[in-house]
């Protein structure tokens, strides 16, 4: 079931100016915006995953229209905002949007049609693959931490190899960490493929529980972790999860779940708050709606978070969470295992704020050293050896330098009264090596 991406709500905001040549261009009239209106409202007791509130909406909408709220609105593409917003501040539900789109309504009607049903599955096949199915960045980071950058979560009828290959990708790591502060959400069956891969499969365990309306009929469904997978499961393995104010939907389930079932850490920010399922209703022949039809509960107190976010357990700034995972992953490592306790001192400066060196700082470290050299270039570090190999180098401390691509050992800069004397080459096993300074 597609919980529809946040990024299709702000995109419904502007679709009409996306279509503004095949929108009839004639102003509205004050009979064709009551019609809109009692369409909309028809649409929303229908539809809406609570008809109770559907019903408060609706009366909410017509006193905007009896108090002449929309009398200066001339145009479809601007009713379609100001209804926008009122639906939002009726309900407090992000999900909700307008917009103008008589080519999608008239497919809508049409949508039976086998060959147009096929052409636009194959367009969405096309715009998906663009974006790699939302599988934006995997990487191992030090410490043997698998990432994965999640945009969105894609249908798994057409993402099921990319997901594939992103479980195989990470099914080596010690443990993972998944960045959602971005996501925009999508289809949950994505959601549960890939948090069926840190279950076991010897265990009935539920993820999600929800209900829909479906044509006019209520489904109930529940999704559960599934019993075969194209990858090795990471049974065991911390889990990290990375938040966002902009994390949304299915996202958010995927971080809410994790979070009731004990399986994973929230690190970031709290997230939006959409909770519910979305479908799109035509609204005459020019508007639609994007109506929550639907709501999703947890398997452990059966509750939700619309409207209210998915609190992490580390809150941190979006922008410092993935830092802040990082070292807190090598410290649960070290914690369950001593023998990790070295990589994790070892890389501890990498993740650490870095120093700003003054100008004089930075001068004082340059100069000739034994077979090599540094030097100060528009005022960054550069290592130089053999003459022609070159990388740069960045502080970690007042005299700890790491090296450009270079994991396995570091520099320190050693001085004597205050006065710089040699480089010293500090191994990760430990070990160290010496070169003097030269005059």
């Amino acid at each position: 079931m597609n919980i529809r991406p946040w990024a299709a709500i702000l995109a419904a905001a502007v679709i009409s100016f996306a279509t503004a040549a095949t929108a009839q261009d004639a102003p509205l009239t004050a009979a064709e915006k009551q019609a809109v209106v009692e369409q909309l409202g028809a649409t929303l007791e229908a539809n809406y995953v609570f008809p109770a509130k559907a019903k408060t909406i609706t009366a909410a909408l017509r006193q905007h229209l009896d108090k002449g709220d929309y009398d200066t609105v001339s145009d479809r593409r601007a009713l379609a905002r100001e209804l926008t917003d009122d639906l939002i501040a009726a309900s407090n539900d992000l999900h909700f949007a307008v917009g103008v789109d008589p080519e999608w309504v008239a497919d809508y009607a049409a949508r039976q049609d086998p060959a147009r049903a096929a052409a636009r599955r194959e367009e969405e096949r096309r715009d998906e693959a663009r974006q790699n199915f939302g599988f934006a960045g995997l990487r191992y980071l030090d410490g043997n931490i698998a990432y994965v950058d999640l945009t969105h979560f894609a249908d798994p009828e057409l993402g099921y190899d990319a997901a594939a290959a992103a479980m195989r990708f990470i099914e080596n790591g010690d443990a993972v960490i998944y960045d959602l502060r971005y996501n925009n959400g999508g289809h949950l069956e994505m959601a549960q493929l890939l948090l069926s891969q840190l279950f076991p499969a010897d265990k009935d365990q539920e993820l999600f529980d929800y209900y829909y309306n479906l044509d006019g009929r209520r489904v109930e469904r529940g999704q559960w972790v599934l019993p075969a997978l194209p990858a090795k499961r990471l049974t065991g393995k911390p889990v990290y999860v990375l938040t966002g104010s902009t994390s949304f939907s299915a996202a958010e389930w995927f971080a809410y779940t994790l979070k009731k079932l004990g399986r994973a850490t929230l690190i970031g920010e709290r997230t939006a708050g959409g909770a519910h399922p979305v479908d799109r209703k035509p609204i005459g022949s020019d508007f639609f709606v994007q109506v929550p039809m639907g709501q999703i509960r947890d398997p452990v107190d059966h509750g939700d978070f619309e409207g209210q976010g998915v609190v992490p357990d580390h809150p941190v700034a979006s922008a410092d969470a993935l830092a802040f995972a990082h070292s807190l992953a090598l410290a649960d490592l070290a914690k369950a295992d001593p023998a990790k306790r070295a990589a994790a001192d070892w890389f501890a400066p990498l993740l650490a704020p870095r120093p700003r060196l003054s100008a004089a700082a930075l001068r004082a470290m340059t100069g000739r050293y034994e077979g090599r050299r540094i030097d100060l270039v528009e005022g960054r570090l550069f290592y130089t050896w053999r003459e022609r190999l070159r990388l740069a180098l960045q502080p970690l401390g007042a005299d700890l330098l790491a090296i450009e691509g270079v994991r396995d050992f570091r520099f320190r800069i050693l001085r004597k009264g205050g006065k710089v004397v040699a480089l010293e080459r500090i191994n990760r096993d430990g070990t160290t090596q010496s070169y003097a300074h030269l005059p």
